[in-house]
């Protein structure tokens, strides 16, 4: 496979590398300690996703650490799929994560599969057992968890634990030829039964599966554990560090035997199956360093309850925009950038925490609010007559696309004597401190001039018009332009907006910790009901030719983004990305 160099996309793309002050955290520290002491002459990482669901939020902080830190040393990163559990995976998965790592603003230099190197990891086991190390057990799985002993207790050796090397070798050879039927057998590791570490106790490092595999078909009727496939891919491609989250930190002993043991920098013969991949010729003993976890409150992040919510219809699939999957945050309007800032902030350490999910939230505001153009979208609309405008008057008025960037240019917005307004800006009988329009009140409409209210029409109790008249002379750059009004409202032209589904998300659960299964409860009684409202709208013409994926702020209103996937310019579709505010501590 060939290696093709590429490097993480910087934080800000305006802004060159180089320009971004150097980062700061322990495992940088580290990086920056080999590379100066010589053990290193470069790095190279990995990212090692198992394609058995799709990537959610915390891989996030992964991608954006495992293939930051190989572009900011000057080193390369691959995306591996660890791909040792045939039963679970997909190839709608692979797909998936590598959509994902491109999103967000990142190419492997290359693209490797744990089961690319079933040969070489066949071989090691086959070295393992002539050293000694390892056994082949016939305990059944049962048994197994019964010999292991407890945290308190040490665990009992297996009765063929001391099968000879001969009997191992033989019964490993049938095993990979598929004699054998699932879970009769597996291949364990010869360790510490009585170790205060249960990932010592004679873990297991090959079992039988008689299934078809995504990527190598029936080749292989064995399959590798995880631990063991994960340090040795990692060994085979030449990885300085491997990175990882704090629930490995127990399994790195494991991971160094198995580095040590088999010991591939000194065993050129088990290299044999990958001579033809261009595995590094350096290869040196990789590093395991582990960092926390990221989790958010209000969210789930296991895969098995997201696969759930999936499966049994609570959600609309795994890029539903209320998903914490990266392809659903997508959706939801989250940019590349507004991710790689959150990363940013919540930085790196060694202690897992939940965080609150309003640091997500305010990294995509801080994003859209400096990259996404201004337009006006009503979405709860009341009819406004201008009375003293006639009934075929029709213009442009200007307005900026950002009111902080000169270089967003601007853009043409219709107007005639028919407007929409957000029903929310009108009341009959104000509450206190209502700055809005009221009955023989004034308000001013955006860019447009100051409007009085004269008259109320009305189906029953339903305000369904408002008629009044226009100041001529108070429209922006006009003498009567600088009367002190108290407020301003959004608005588009009735004739010419676009009438648009406008889907407004919120958070999916009404709880902080939906984990918490306390009173017999599970996350599943905690799903929000108005997660999703979709009503339709008004926006004006700029907006609903959008192209999708492209986010607006709708001025007043919040983040809007044009649906991946549902919008057109004829039929508009627009998902809420995240409100202008954090409001939700007034409705929970």
């Amino acid at each position: 496979m060939s290696a093709t160099p590429h490097h993480a996309a910087p934080a800000n793309p305006s802004a060159p590398e180089s320009a971004a002050p150097a980062k700061q955290d322990f495992i940088r520290q580290i990086v920056r300690e080999d590379l100066a002491s010589g053990k290193h002459q470069a790095i190279r990482t990995r990212f090692p996703p198992e394609p058995n669901g799709y990537l959610h939020i915390g891989h996030a902080k992964a991608i954006c650490l495992d293939f930051g830190i190989a572009a900011e040393f000057g080193g390369d990163c691959n995306l591996r799929l660890d791909d040792t559990n045939p039963v679970k995976e997909d190839p709608e998965y692979v797909r998936a994560i590598q959509d994902d790592v491109r999103w967000l603003g990142f190419e492997w230099h290359d693209l490797r599969h744990a089961s690319d190197y079933f040969g070489v990891l066949y071989l090691a086991g086959e070295k393992l057992i002539r050293q000694g190390d390892a056994f082949v057990c016939d305990l059944t799985p049962e048994q197994v968890r019964e010999y292991r002993g407890t945290l308190t207790e040490p665990g009992r050796e297996s009765p063929f634990r001391n099968r000879s090397v001969e009997e191992n070798l033989d019964l490993f050879r049938r095993m990979r030829a598929g004699e054998f039927p699932d879970g009769t057998r597996t291949l364990r590791a010869k360790i510490d039964m009585a170790s205060g570490n249960m990932n010592l106790r004679d873990p297991a490092l090959y079992r039988i599966k008689h299934v078809e595999h995504q990527n190598t078909g029936r080749e292989w009727p064995i399959y590798p554990m995880y631990d063991f496939a994960h340090s040795l891919s990692d060994a085979v491609e030449g990885i300085t560090h491997s990175l990882c989250t704090l629930e490995f930190e127990d399994h790195r002993p494991l991971y160094d035997w198995c580095v040590d043991k088999v010991d591939l920098a000194n065993s050129p013969e088990l290299l044999e199956p990958v001579l033809s991949k261009g595995y590094p010729k350096e290869a040196s003993k990789p590093r395991q360093i582990e960092f926390s976890r990221l989790n958010f409150n209000y969210l789930v992040m296991s895969k098995r309850k997201l696969l759930a919510l999936v499966n049994e219809g609570l959600v609309d699939g795994w890029d539903d925009p209320r998903m914490p999957t990266l392809q659903g945050i997508r959706r939801r309007g989250y940019t590349p950038s507004a991710l790689r800032l959150m990363v940013d902030r919540v930085g790196i350490s060694k202690q897992n925490s939940l965080l609150d999910i309003s640091i997500l939230e305010g990294a995509l505001r801080d994003d859209l609010d400096a990259a996404a153009q201004r337009r006006m979208a009503v979405i709860d609309p009341l009819k406004l007559v201008i009375t003293n405008l006639s009934a075929t008057h029709e213009e442009s008025l200007t307005f900026p696309n950002h009111p902080k960037d000169e270089s967003a240019g601007t853009r043409s917005v219709p107007f005639s004597n028919e407007l929409w307004i957000e029903r929310e800006d009108f009341e009959e009988v104000p509450p206190k401190g209502f700055k809005r329009l009221i009955p023989g009140g004034e308000v001013r409409l955006r860019g447009a001039g100051i409007f009085r209210c004269d008259e109320v029409i009305k189906d029953g109790d339903t305000v369904v018009e408002i008629r009044g008249e226009l100041d001529p002379e108070s429209r922006p750059g006009m003498a009567g332009a600088d009367r002190k009004i108290k407020g301003t409202i959004h608005w588009v032209s009735a004739k010419h907006a676009v009438k648009a589904e406008v889907r407004l998300y919120d958070r999916l659960f009404l709880v902080p910790d939906p984990d918490n299964d306390e009173g017999g409860k599970t996350y599943k009684d905690y799903l929000n009901p108005d997660s999703r409202r979709t009503v339709t709208g008004y926006v004006e013409p700029a907006a609903a030719n959008a192209n999708p994926e492209q986010s607006f702020q709708f001025e007043r209103i919040g983040y809007f983004v044009a649906d991946r996937f549902d919008h057109r310019s004829d039929a508009p579709v627009f998902n809420r990305s995240v409100t202008l505010r954090d409001t939700w501590t007034t409705k929970g």
